[in-house]
């Protein structure tokens, strides 16, 4: 019998043959932690070794700075002078402070992740690195601050799903829309702690991107990773930036051709038209034209998901072709993933357009995720958001929201009810 992807990565970290349901030691590449949760990490690695520990390995830890970034109160400067002094203290420079952008990103971008990874972090929806083949997992504080001392972590090892996307995505139809399809068929519970492997040649020609939009709501299905292989200009991107080791990495995890697994997919992406995650639960999928005209207070475009170039781009294009005026009636804020997305808009004269529209560009951060960040919504407000979850008072006690496709929302924005934005741009 072949191996599946997750099962030749966690080989690579267990230094030894695995079996699915197994329970392994893994060696750690990479422990991070954010700004929110990293403090906790801190205190409980110095209260486990008395202030007198010191980490497995200072080059293998980073914290990001992304939740709250900058700080919007006292406590929350706290904790991030915390994690300063004990990175300092410990002699870890990785330290991604609050002028970089949203972790998983960041990290992508330095050139720090490499396909057959294993990365610890705080955030749950560390899986997104999946999109480079990085087994990537969102654990508790305790974990963290215990891979800090051993660089080792166990972890059971899953069974896979395989999932197959043909076809091209149709004109006002995107990889969002895609994922939100998978997310209505297979529901909450449906990839229970699976690994699933992404492939056919919609996958093959998707950019990073699309792969991180594809892989960061795996967490929502309550999937443990979403894996694809990297290829073409996908790798050499990584290449430029992780080194000339990823080419020979992804060759040693590419699945074999009689892997087991429990289950394949099959999808056309060209039969796929614009889709919703409706109130109150990712899960509660419908079409765009079934919603159209629903009346909305505030539409958010970024986070982990879609916070990318090419996601903000989709959303300029639906502008333009509005004449670059969004309703008076919506707050729109649009938030980048990271410095260097923002530095793209600007280059490419994104920003001013989208300022002169009323539109508020932010800087880099997780966002509106969460209430924990400027914008959140007052009671009874409807939001449309690019974030991954829209559970009842995420980002405001008694509001709801819609998640959205970066072209809907921006469609959404311009019309000030949900749209269809194959009635702007097709």
């Amino acid at each position: 019998m072949g191996k599946t992807m997750i099962m030749k990565i966690m080989e690579r970290a267990a230094h030894k043959e695995v079996h699915v349901g197994e329970r392994v030691w893994c060696d750690i590449d990479w422990s991070t932690a954010r700004d929110f949760g990293g403090a906790n990490c801190t205190l409980q690695f110095d209260e486990i070794t008395e202030k007198q520990g010191r980490v497995w390995d200072s080059d293998k830890i980073a914290f990001t700075f992304d939740l709250q970034a900058p700080s919007h109160s006292e406590k929350v400067s706290n904790n991030q002078k915390i994690i300063r002094e004990f990175a300092k203290r410990q002699g870890i420079k990785h330290v991604f402070d609050i002028n970089h952008g949203i972790g998983q990103h960041v990290l992508l971008e330095n050139g720090l992740v490499k396909p057959g990874d294993v990365i610890l972090g705080t955030d749950s929806h560390m899986n997104l690195l999946g999109g480079v083949a990085a087994f990537a997992t969102g654990v508790g504080n305790t974990d963290i601050a215990a891979s800090w001392l051993s660089g080792t972590n166990w972890f059971r090892v899953p069974e896979t799903m395989k999932i197959e996307a043909t076809g091209e995505f149709q004109c006002g139809v995107s990889m969002r829309d895609f994922l939100t399809r998978l997310v209505g068929d297979l529901g909450a519970g449906g990839l229970d702690f699976l690994a699933v492997e992404f492939a056919g040649d919609a996958i093959e020609r998707s950019t990073l991107a699309e792969r991180i939009t594809l892989c960061s709501m795996v967490t929502e299905m309550s999937g443990k990773i979403g894996l694809i292989l990297p290829n073409g200009p996908v790798l050499e991107w990584l290449a430029g930036r992780a080194g000339p080791e990823v080419r020979s990495r992804v060759a040693s995890i590419a699945p074999d051709a009689d892997a087991p697994y429990i289950e394949t997919r099959k999808y056309d992406v060209s039969k796929l038209e614009p889709l919703a995650s409706c109130p109150d639960a990712p899960d509660n999928v419908k079409t765009v034209r079934e919603i159209a005209g629903t009346p909305v207070d505030q539409v958010h475009i970024g986070s982990c998901s879609n916070g990318r170039f090419e996601d903000i781009a989709a959303a300029f294009a639906v502008l333009e072709k509005s004449g670059f005026k969004v309703s008076p009636s919506v707050r729109t804020i649009i938030t980048p993933a990271t410095n260097e997305v923002m530095r793209r808009c600007a280059s490419e004269g994104l920003i001013e357009k989208f300022l002169d529209a009323g539109i508020v560009f932010t800087n880099p951060t997780c966002a509106l995720c969460t209430a924990e960040h400027y914008g959140a919504l007052p009671g009874g407000d409807v939001g449309c958001s690019t974030t991954n979850r829209n559970f009842i008072g995420k980002v405001g006690k008694g509001s709801h929201t819609y998640l959205l496709s970066p072209m809907t929302a921006m469609a959404t924005a311009v019309k000030g009810v949900i749209t269809d934005p194959r009635d702007i741009i097709c």
